[in-house]
């Protein structure tokens, strides 16, 4: 028989699994089964290839990027250098020269 982790929230021991979650029946919290197990962390971010990226890391663009709201384009083979990994749905944030600050997704982006 499996032990189950106890609810990180209240301390509760009736936890139990819902897909790739566990759940707490007294206080409602929800908590990855990843976080417990020991897997990689969110904070972990891979370029296209698999590399993985860290702040400071200088990576090149891999396709064209058309920028939202402007008619400018972050062209391939543009080199971005001191990226810092943020949290959320575009994971690079930077600052390219001619362009200024912005996010970018790492699956557009191999380290240099």
């Amino acid at each position: 028989m499996t032990t189950l982790p106890k609810c990180p929230s209240c301390s509760s021991e009736y936890t139990y699994e819902d897909g790739e979650m566990y759940v707490c029946p007294e206080c409602a919290h929800e908590w990855a089964k990843t976080a417990v197990e020991g897997a990689e962390p969110d904070s972990v971010v891979r370029d296209a290839f698999g590399n993985l990226l860290n702040d400071g890391d200088s990576v090149t663009v891999i396709k064209d990027l058309k920028i939202k709201g402007s008619s400018s384009v972050v062209k391939v083979g543009t080199k971005v250098r001191n990226i810092r990994i943020i949290s959320g749905d575009h994971d690079i944030d930077c600052k390219i020269d001619g362009i200024g600050a912005m996010q970018l997704k790492s699956e557009f982006v191999k380290k240099a």
